[in-house]
């Protein structure tokens, strides 16, 4: 079982975000209002282009979200207008040789993580149970330089669903807000959403996988499912995303105070 494979990319894409995409904001920028009203865009006649346009109010920063994947469950959300985001994600279960719930938080320029392992094989990894059910404060300036943290300035969203959908090579409008066509992964492999290892065992299958997608009436993405056939060790699975709360978020909370704890080495370890 690869932990590094398992959070790295949940991690990446979440930490540091909301403060590193406001550098280069203009702090006036005020979110849409999540219900429909005059000044609302139309949703463009093209199948292709309104995927394309649905993603555009990710960009805002104020919004919920949720994954479910091969043995994944998360969800959390981005609040630009206090510079906070959070991320919940569950891999695998007390069955397996190795499970993990991790929550991640970020507020400002801080952020903490708490990460409960499971499993057969959960005692033999170092730091696994640790500090179980405690918030590890993550000190910045020793991950700073960690390759894996280095984040693109204007992603705002963990899961990269605009560079999912610009993968799009088939699509046709099937009903009032939903499409269904082809997909091309093989681009967006930044996606918090996608193994890195399940493209590469899909050879030439990730470049036309079957999807469908769902829009609220304003546009906006509120659904993506991507149909995955077996390849390598993963079973065939949907990789199913969705989007809620528009403009309306209320930012990540702290961690209560005595659930805190500071990381400790092995946690910068895992890290590397």
């Amino acid at each position: 079982m690869n932990i590094r494979r398992w959070s790295y990319g949940f991690l990446a894409a979440t930490l540091l975000v909301p403060a590193l995409a406001a550098c280069g904001s203009d702090t006036d920028d005020k979110p849409a209002a999540s219900g429909s009203s005059p000044s609302a865009p139309s949703v463009p006649a093209d199948p292709k282009e309104a995927l394309l346009a649905s993603t555009k109010e990710l960009g805002k920063g104020d919004f919920t979200f949720t994954l479910a994947g091969a043995d994944t469950t998360g969800g959390g959300l981005v609040h630009k207008p206090s510079n906070s985001a959070q991320f919940t994600v569950k891999f695998g279960d007390a069955s397996e040789d190795v499970s993990l719930e991790m929550d991640l938080i970020y507020i400002d320029s801080e952020s903490w993580v708490k990460m409960d392992m499971g499993g057969a094989m959960a005692a033999a990894i170092p730091g696994a149970t640790k500090n179980k059910g405690k918030y590890q404060h993550l000190d910045k300036t020793k991950i700073k330089d960690v390759k894996d943290l280095q984040l693109d300035p204007e992603t705002l969203d963990p899961l990269a669903s605009d560079a999912l959908v610009k993968g799009v090579t088939e699509v046709q409008k099937t009903g009032e807000g939903t499409y269904a066509g082809k997909i091309d992964i093989t681009a967006a492999t930044e996606s918090a959403a996608l193994d890195e290892e399940v493209v590469t065992a899909l050879g030439a299958q990730a470049k036309a996988l079957p999807f469908t997608a769902k829009l609220d009436p304003q546009g906006r993405l509120t659904e993506l499912v991507i149909a995955v056939p077996a390849a390598g060790e993963t079973a065939a699975h949907e990789i199913k995303i969705g989007y809620t709360g528009y403009g309306t978020g209320a930012g990540a909370q702290k961690p209560p105070a005595d659930k805190v704890v500071e990381a400790p080495a092995e946690t910068y370890e895992m890290f590397k």
